[in-house]
């Protein structure tokens, strides 16, 4: 594990380093803490530090206030050390930020073993870090797919939506469908469907721009939400991501399986006043005229004669006879 060393005592620094480095630490040493302040901040910090209370332009209690400022970096474990030994030191020491507290002169095993907890704390650290991020993408990505699931990307079509009227710039909104999903399960079994999804997943995230948005609405469908899209490049890349979907079966489970998808679109300049569930509507409604035109293509919503566009088109009264 990495180290730095803040010691403006040329002896003791070169001491210190010598029974690091011998203890397998890759040790990184300083003479002050403006130096020592730089390197914790770098791209690659150390998470251990030992450093001297009394040193040039920045003492070792003003680097542990410092570092605990920071609240965007992986939490780094430091030692004072110095040869103030009252009570009102220590304390002042451990609550500018240190983890603990060595006065000299120390014994050089004691220090190793003090390092030895930090780096047990670390790991500890690392591990909750890793648990508590672990959590957060499980909350807000599909877990077949690890695409969004459904509420966030409702929500960040939300807000996409908000920002394009503020700014007067097209949202295109896209609802996507695997063809005869259900026959692929039928045929070839759920696993083998489960496959089909996180291919067609694959192909959709790897086809958009990085700023555009692909969740998984639901079953076998898709919610992509593309920026700055008007109607002529909306309509192309709905195309093109028709294409990429269609053009090669999909391998999984030593099968070729041949795959579709439609797509109804839906553009936020075409209805200025509908909310975030109209708008997902009418996706939905140039979806379902998709497949009733023969699947495999993209169709786009378009505003009702005399419509402002400000609420969905009515419920289907009557069962549709055409399943997705």
């Amino acid at each position: 594990m990495k180290i730095l060393i803040a010691e403006d005592d040329p002896l003791s620094r070169a001491m210190l380093e010598r029974a690091l480095q011998r203890g397998g630490y890759d040790v990184v040493s300083v003479e002050d803490g403006a130096l020592a302040l730089e390197h914790l901040a770098g791209s690659d910090p150390p998470r251990l530090a030992l450093l001297d209370w009394v040193m040039p332009h920045k003492t070792g209690v003003d680097v542990c206030a410092e570092v605990r400022q920071r609240k965007d970096r992986a939490y780094t474990y430091l030692i004072l050390l110095s040869s103030k030994e009252s009570k009102q030191d220590i304390v002042q020491g451990l609550e500018a930020g240190a983890d603990d507290y060595l006065t000299k002169p120390f014994d050089v095993e004691e220090l190793k073993a003090r390092l030895r907890a930090g780096e047990r704390i670390l790991q500890l650290e690392d591990r909750l870090v890793e648990a508590r991020e672990s959590m957060r993408f499980q909350a807000t990505h599909d877990r077949l797919t690890s695409l969004w699931n459904r509420g966030v990307i409702v929500e960040l079509m939300e807000r996409e939506i908000q920002r394009s009227r503020r700014e007067k710039n097209p949202v295109a909104i896209m609802l996507c469908d695997i063809d005869h999903f259900k026959a692929v399960n039928d045929r070839y079994g759920h696993n083998t469907g489960d496959d089909v999804l996180c291919e067609v997943a694959r192909r959709l995230q790897n086809s958009v721009r990085s700023y555009d948005m692909v969740g998984r609405y639901g079953g076998e469908e898709f919610l992509i939400v593309m920026t700055r899209c008007d109607a002529a490049n909306a309509m192309a890349r709905a195309e093109s991501l028709r294409s990429v979907v269609a053009h090669k079966p999909i391998a999984a489970r030593s099968r070729q399986v041949p795959v579709t998808m439609s797509v109804g679109l839906a553009l936020s300049t075409d209805f200025p006043e509908a909310s975030v569930d109209a708008m997902i509507q009418f996706a939905d409604e140039a979806l379902y005229t998709a497949k009733r035109e023969g699947r495999n293509c993209a169709r786009i919503a378009r505003p009702a004669a005399g419509s402002d566009g400000d609420t969905a088109p009515e419920p289907k009264s009557e069962p549709q006879p055409l399943t997705k």
